[in-house]
């Protein structure tokens, strides 16, 4: 077959999935309940556009050859924004400021039904409970009315709305909303998996930085009077964020680039420290007017990521994604600043949930901050094995949370559990073997020790 007939022939295939998508998308809709049909299909008609998008689109989403470093005044330190000092009425600038919080996502990874961010940290305070603080500390401090907005998702909406009952009398003023539900798509078939719009049955299946207001005002009071429509808090990569996205510039304009969009032969390249030297924070301030004129004139471009996934019952499927980071080439004057790594605490599993349970941390008006009583600023690299995967079980095996002031490096594999007032100093590896239990006695004080499946204690 030439070229030009297999062009033809695929083009032909793309129109008939695409029509059969459609026939699929408008059989759900048809089962959508009537207060529910306008918002069904808005998320269908988005997901229609993003599927003829993806059609669309082969291989790589960027050329390798065009990715250069970005300038140097492209990404400031933070250091130097904080230079600048505040103005004379803060307030002034935080009347300007929404803080719209990610609230999606589902404690699964850490084997927890609800909200991630009902998770328990600190002083039985949640997530939720910790940012909530802060923005009031905030509003209280400044007399000022910062609101905080909650982006759930069809499976947190339900029992977060339970809980912000909690907040009536807090100085903060919650709102939310829902991120779109688009369906997962069978990988073989490209089709939607659902059948209907129900979340049940056969269809089931962050932290957070303080505000800054150095940050703040730099958007509001730029130096050069040329106002930033983008910023995005970068930090620097260690070897245990090296898949995480960096800003490039490509084209002439600051652009997100995740591993995801990376060609294989260079997806090495993209891990170099040395040439990649920081990654996105996933924090971002965005000026909301910018969001508005692009939204109307549909000039907001990002990248479709593809995120393969297996059903509980074996099925192949993909989700169509898209990263709100990826928007920062579509706005104007856009900026990275390298913030310090303390702004940056992800807990997606239960060893992240160990570090900023423990002392290494210091909590005030629901901040969390790097402890003045460790002596170096980096944080411990912790590794808990699958025995603590799930919250109930890891917070089983910890009568209390060890002192981690002078941790390095923490691994933890097998049938472990700590007694109370346990300190953990330099490197410690506990490894207990198939079949034997290992259970860290009240008090231990362990120094550069590996402990093995008999309990010998040896020196590191």
């Amino acid at each position: 077959m030439s070229q030009d007939g297999a062009s033809q022939f695929q083009e032909v295939i793309r129109q008939e999935l695409e029509l059969s998508v459609k026939k699929e998308l408008e059989k759900i809709l048809t089962t959508a309940p009537s207060h529910e049909f306008e918002h069904t299909k808005k998320d269908l008609d988005g997901f229609r556009k993003l599927f003829h998008r993806f059609l669309q689109e082969k291989g790589p989403s960027v050329d390798w050859g065009k990715i250069q470093r970005p300038p140097e005044d492209s990404i400031q330190p933070y250091e130097k924004i904080k230079a600048r000092g505040l103005p004379d009425n803060v307030s002034s600038v935080l009347n300007k400021l929404v803080v719209v919080k990610l609230n999606g996502g589902l404690g699964t990874s850490m084997g927890c039904k609800g909200p991630k961010s009902l998770i328990g940290v600190r002083n039985e305070n949640t997530f939720l409970d910790l940012t909530v603080q802060q923005i009031e500390h905030l509003n209280k401090t400044y007399d000022t009315d910062v609101p905080l907005v909650l982006m759930n998702s069809f499976n947190t909406d339900e029992d977060t709305k339970k809980i912000l009952q909690k907040y009536n009398h807090c100085r903060v003023k919650i709102y939310t909303f829902n991120q779109s539900r688009y369906p997962r798509i069978n990988k073989e078939s490209l089709l939607p998996v659902a059948k209907n719009v129900s979340y049940s049955g056969e269809n089931t299946e962050a932290w957070y930085p303080p505000v800054d207001l150095y940050i703040l005002n730099h958007l509001m009071n730029p130096p050069n009077g040329k106002p930033c429509e983008f910023v995005m808090e970068v930090t620097n990569k260690t070897r245990a964020d090296v898949k995480g996205g960096t800003l490039t510039q490509y084209e002439g304009k600051l652009r997100l680039v995740e591993i995801a969009q990376v060609p294989k032969a260079h997806v090495d390249e993209f891990k170099s420290v040395s040439k990649f030297k920081i990654f996105n924070t996933n924090n971002l301030w965005i000026s909301l007017a910018a969001v508005k004129r692009l939204q109307e004139q549909n000039a907001i471009d990002m990248e479709i990521i593809v995120n393969p996934k297996t059903l509980d019952g074996g099925l192949n499927v993909i989700q169509l994604e898209t990263a709100v980071g990826a928007a920062i080439k579509s706005f104007e004057n856009s900026l990275g600043i390298n913030v310090p790594r303390s702004r940056f605490l992800p807990v997606k599993t239960t060893s992240d949930l160990l570090l900023v349970m423990s002392n290494l941390y210091s909590l005030n008006a629901g901040s969390l901050t790097m402890s003045e009583k460790r002596e170096f600023p980096t944080v411990p690299l912790v590794k808990l094995g699958s025995s603590f995967t799930k919250v109930q079980d890891y917070l089983r095996r910890f009568e209390s949370i060890p002192d981690m002031l002078e941790l390095d490096h923490l691994t933890v594999s097998g049938d472990v559990t700590f007694g109370k007032n346990v300190s953990l100093k330099g490197t410690v590896i506990i490894i207990a073997n198939h079949g034997d239990r290992i259970d860290i006695p009240p008090g231990a004080v362990l120094e550069n020790k590996i402990v093995s499946g008999n309990l010998r204690i040896l020196d590191h």
